[in-house]
């Protein structure tokens, strides 16, 4: 590898602080020229965001379609904020299946087909996890939802270019969901 002279060892870890949702870890790590440093890195599970896409009413050729997304309360931020369903990988569970998982549980529409995107890691300069994309179409609304207990979730249908033409304003404010909504507009099918 060419780039060797960037790449830091990693001489220890140790974790500082757990949760359901994350550790913190203090890695001890030597740079390339053989100084020691301590960095803090949260070591989180993979996550699967889902872009639930609607097909356009017949008679209307000129409409692309809407989403279907979530509007709830984010605490780091503290405000609502309208994003595309998704969620942690459980143990063992595949990306894809996270996806469709957590599309039928906060919106109660299941995939009839389920496309990867892409993945992305959501900060690599403090987080190991990735996150992974998903488009998912044909689908079908089951009238049932299954939310986490701390959970409060509206389902919204939104126009795919009311979507596009605001996302980055609130309440389009997930940095996640625009790097989503980039992986779907690469796709041709939100041009």
């Amino acid at each position: 590898m060419e780039n060797n002279h960037l790449i830091w060892d990693e001489k220890s870890r140790k974790d500082r602080f757990k949760n359901r949702i994350f550790t913190i870890q203090e890695r001890v790590c030597v740079s390339p020229e053989g100084r020691e440093g301590i960095f803090s890195v949260m070591d989180c599970r993979d996550w699967a965001i889902v872009i639930p896409l609607l097909d356009a009413p017949a008679g209307k050729e000129e409409a692309s379609g809407s989403f279907v997304m979530v509007r709830q309360w984010r605490h780091g931020s503290r405000s609502l904020s309208l994003e595309f369903p998704g969620g942690v990988c459980e143990p063992g569970e595949a990306p894809e299946a996270a996806a469709a998982r957590e599309l039928s549980e906060e919106t109660a529409y299941t995939p009839g087909r389920i496309l990867k995107l892409g993945e992305m890691s959501p900060n690599p300069a403090i987080m190991t996890n990735r996150v992974h994309f998903f488009l998912a179409d044909s689908l079908r609304d089951t009238g049932s939802r299954n939310l986490d207990a701390d959970e409060y979730v509206d389902v919204e249908i939104v126009p795919t270019d009311t979507v596009i033409r605001n996302m980055g304003k609130p309440p389009y404010i997930h940095s996640l969901m625009a790097a989503a909504l980039m992986l779907y507009m690469r796709t041709g099918t939100g041009c």
